[in-house]
């Protein structure tokens, strides 16, 4: 599969000039050919586009891409995927959907007379571009793609135009009345954001007749659809007359589609009109005309469009006969992990295969799953390992029967359905929702408002992917007999208290003539999570959800299930061990880096230098290291060189700015230096080598799951390595840490040294040779400090390295053995705490009476003399060739009024003075 260069590459170029129909602009990259914009207003049955369209430098013909943006969204959303696309070899289109950005017309929710309508001209426009491939004379080859909105698009487009080759619509619907009326009741939290995101200030005004809006190109484009400039529909501006006529606050939204939101959000209760509006505009009218191949994104953290929306889309375009490949990732809607990168490097591999008909590329599994592997120690974040089969499995397969217990029990619907229960919030739940599957939740349910149905602990860990289904009978006192309720399954830990609600979704379901009572199926949200040995399920049907509109009437619900609670399984997946390297495990930087590294290793195909069996015992060597700024020829680190011996605790000090963190980036393979080499027991370092295995790595800020204890945290942190258990020795590494009886207690009530320790901890696990401790003791009391000191010097005690970065240097100079002294990104010096501290070569010249700075000065100007600063003793002066006989004879000439000079002892003067008094 071919990787595409990060997206921070790229930079845009200053060179602006005026072409065609359009403002065209170079983008520059690190890497060529650049990529040309061309921006341009289109006028399409009465609404103006606002279009840009990329190409690369590439000769002759290419594909071309469609790519829509998100509801609420504009063009520039996706800019960076679009330029990406073109320097991947594709001509790509932009638009801003009507009533969106600056374009203008009203907001139809994808009407095909309208949106659709305006994407079929926007082919149109590609098909008479001279650098797009053409099937046949007006049919280029096109693929769609986009989020949400845009995803929808590029189904609609598929479905109503025969000249779309492939499409790659992500987070999108399939059936937006089944999306917003999900079992007959009214998504009404979600529906109200969608409303606000429409009527947002800045509604593009009316243009007058043969008016340009500002910043737009005046000539006119020879190719379908007019050109901004040409008189055309959108001189009668009907979007500026439609706009009297509709109801107060409509905003940007077609009349239509006000009086739908108006009419359900006042009844709470979607009609047979709603319905039908909605579905006419969704890709499930046209389903069965989609016969293109289809790459299909769908978030596990979505509760707007959910993986029940995917499936129905599969299903449909399978039996189409249509190529179709189907990727659950972790975020969505609700937020979470979105996997921008990957993503868009499946779909751009996707188009390569069927739109460039390159058979030899790599559309990956038919069917992908993102799952957690655990937390990443830097951010508390959770990190993703992906599952996989050869096919599609749908949201039943392997399905298992779970025992439920529990009598029949009453509750009540409350007058107003208020206080709500509380599961996904959207805006505010998508973090924890891609935590759940760590026992991280937010979710609320009212005593006397829900019923709850236990299932007994598991004996062995249960995988659950798909939708669970429950039989239940349910008995209304509502005047009309019906119900609505909200089903859900929690993971229930052992104590029975901490339960989890697996991607903080819940099932409506509105069931009519409950009056003496009606047995219903409940399909519960697809979800993809493991239940821990230990652990149960908990089926919980509620009376009310936020999210949701109930009834306002009180009554009172009976539940009681009538059979087990089913579970798909789908045992064909095959996980991975872990989703970043194996090595990661001792490098949580790297769990921030990891698709950075895989990047650079992508681009740098350079074989590894062999190992160096002389150096095979050593550490750590560094040659003639050097990194430049990127864009520029300064260097962040130049001709480094020094060398770490087992047992030593290594100081690397220096000023802000003197290229430390660069070379603990390259150390620990996260960049790759420009010149020069690191070699770790004789093991040359490159992103992903093999020896990283053997370092260890503490971040100033690691994070943790504070409602964990201190060893759950770090059993957690191990089993996302995807390393045996016994490899980790976390014994060890907690009595060389010295937690004591804290592990047995939440994170949350940890002090800062604590959680220092615990972190330092963490980085020791599987007791690496060579240990990075970067400012371990920030944030510490002095008692905190000198127990952090005490770890680092028995770590070292077992013959293994430590190498801590620090600003405190008294702290420094007891617990270290060696020093590293840079500046300016060079080596100053290098040796024992004893050299360099009382090194001959920095001299304390201590005075009878203080000088001025203009007398100190003077001696640092002294031929042989390297630097001179004042320190509270007096003089600290760097000899360079000046013996210090003859620097004393300087002195006397220059009237000071020395008292005595010899060797200084303190590493604060011997810092400044070999920095030339910089700060620390």
């Amino acid at each position: 599969m071919r990787l595409r260069l990060p997206r921070w590459a790229a930079v845009t170029a200053v060179l602006a000039v005026l072409a065609g129909a359009g403002t065209w602009t170079a983008v520059a990259s690190d890497d060529p050919p650049p990529v040309h914009r061309a921006d341009r207003m289109l006028d399409l049955d009465g609404a103006r586009l606002d279009t840009s369209y990329f190409t690369g430098d590439a000769d002759g013909r290419r594909p071309a891409v469609l790519l829509g943006h998100g509801f609420g969204g504009s063009k520039d959303d996706v800019r960076a995927q679009a330029e990406q696309l073109a320097r991947d070899g594709y001509a790509v289109l932009t638009w801003s959907a009507r009533g969106f950005g600056a374009s203008t017309g009203e907001i139809g929710l994808n009407d095909p007379d309208h949106e659709v309508e305006d994407a079929r001209k926007l082919i149109d426009w590609l098909a008479a571009r001279p650098e797009v491939l053409l099937d046949k004379p007006g049919d280029p080859r096109v693929g769609v793609t986009g989020a949400s909105y845009g995803g929808a698009i590029s189904l609609l487009a598929a479905g109503h135009d025969s000249r779309v080759d492939a499409i790659a619509p992500q987070i999108t619907y399939w059936n937006l009345a089944d999306a917003l009326f999900p079992d007959g009741v009214f998504k009404k939290l979600w529906a109200g954001i969608f409303f606000s995101a429409g009527n947002q200030p800045g509604t593009p005004a009316a243009v007058a007749p043969g008016e340009v809006p500002p910043g737009q190109p005046e000539s006119g484009n020879p190719t379908p659809g007019k050109a901004s400039g040409e008189k055309g529909s959108a001189d009668k501006a009907p979007e500026a007359e439609g706009a009297a006529r509709k109801p107060a606050g409509c905003g940007r939204f077609t009349p239509e589609l006000c009086a739908l939101y108006e009419r359900v959000a006042v009844s709470g209760k979607p009609d047979a009109a709603a319905r039908a509006l909605l579905e006419a505009r969704s890709p499930s009218a046209v389903g069965s005309r989609i016969k293109v191949p289809a790459l299909l994104v769908q978030g596990q953290s979505d509760s707007l469009f959910t993986l029940a929306q995917s499936d129905a889309m599969a299903r449909t375009l399978t039996a189409n006969g249509a190529p179709v490949a189907v990727d659950w990732i972790s975020g969505g809607h609700d937020g979470g992990d979105r996997e921008t990168e990957r993503v868009e490097r499946r779909i751009s591999t996707w188009f390569d295969r069927y739109l460039k008909k390159d058979t030899s590329a790599d559309t990956g599994p038919a069917f992908r799953v993102s799952r957690t592997g655990g937390v990443d120690s830097t951010d508390g974040q959770a990190t993703l390992r992906a599952a996989t089969a050869d096919r599609y499995p749908g949201l039943t397969a392997g399905a298992t029967g779970i025992p439920l217990a529990g009598p029949a029990q009453t509750f009540a619907n409350p007058a107003g359905a208020a206080p709500p229960a509380v599961s996904a919030v959207p805006g505010l739940g998508g973090g924890v929702a891609g935590l759940s599957s760590l026992g991280v939740g937010l979710s609320l349910d009212f005593p006397g408002q829900h019923a709850r149905f236990d299932a007994k602990p598991q004996d062995e860990p249960l995988r659950i992917t798909g939708t669970p289904t429950v039989r239940v009978k349910v008995a209304s006192t509502a005047t009309d007999g019906s119900a609505v309720l909200f089903a859900k399954v929690y993971d229930v830990g052992p104590d029975g208290r901490q339960q989890v609600l697996p991607a903080q979704l819940v099932a409506p379901v509105r069931v009519d003539g409950a009056g003496a009572g009606r047995s219903v199926t409940l399909t519960l949200p697809a979800i993809d999570h493991e239940v821990e040995a230990g652990h149960r399920l908990r089926l919980v049907v509620a009376a009310t959800d936020l999210g949701y509109a109930s009834p306002a009437v009180p009554a009172d619900y009976t539940v009681a299930v009538e059979g087990p609670l089913t579970v798909p399984t789908d045992p064909g997946l095959d996980t991975q061990a872990a989703a970043l390297p194996w090595w990661v495990w001792g490098l949580p930087l790297l769990g921030l880096a990891g698709a950075a590294a895989l990047l650079l290793t992508a681009r740098r195909r350079t074989a590894a230098p062999a190992p160096d069996p002389e150096l095979a015992a050593v550490p750590l060597q560094i040659t003639g290291l050097s990194k430049k700024y990127k864009g520029g020829d300064r260097y962040s680190v130049k001709d480094l060189g020094f060398r770490v011996e087992q047992g030593q605790v290594l100081g690397l000090l220096g000023p802000n700015g003197a290229g430390k963190t660069t070379t603990l980036r390259m150390l620990m393979g996260l960049i790759t230096p420009d010149e020069g080499e690191i070699r770790v027991f004789g093991q040359a370092i490159r992103p992903g080598a093999p020896v990283l295995s053997r370092v260890g790595s503490f971040v100033e800020g690691a994070g943790f799951l504070p409602h964990l204890n201190g060893r759950e945290n770090l059993d957690l942190y191990w089993k996302a390595t995807g390393r045996p258990a016994e490899d980790a020795h976390v014994d060890e590494a907690l009595r060389i840490a010295n937690l004591g009886n804290a592990l047995d207690r939440a994170v949350r009530t940890y002090s800062q040294g604590m959680r220092q320790r615990l972190a330092l901890a963490q980085a020791m696990l599987g007791l690496p040779d060579l240990l990075i401790l970067d400012e371990p003791t920030n944030g510490l009391d002095p008692p905190q400090i000198r127990e952090m000191r005490e770890v680092m010097i028995r770590y070292a005690a077992g013959g293994r390295t430590v190498i801590v970065s620090s600003h405190l240097l008294a702290e420094v100079e007891q617990s270290c053995t060696h020093l590293v002294v840079m500046d300016r990104g060079q080596l100053v010096q290098a040796g024992p705490v004893a050299e360099i501290t009382g090194s001959g070569d920095t001299l304390l010249v201590t005075l009878a009476e203080a000088v001025p700075d203009a007398l100190v000065e003077k001696v640092g100007a002294l031929p042989g003399v390297a630097a001179a600063t004042r320190t509270d003793g007096g003089i600290l002066v760097r000899l360079d060739t000046l013996d210090p006989t003859a620097l004393i004879g300087e002195l006397v000439g220059l009237d000071v009024p020395l008292t005595g000079v010899g060797p200084h002892r303190r590493l604060e003067d011997a810092f400044l003075t070999l920095i030339g008094g910089g700060a620390a």
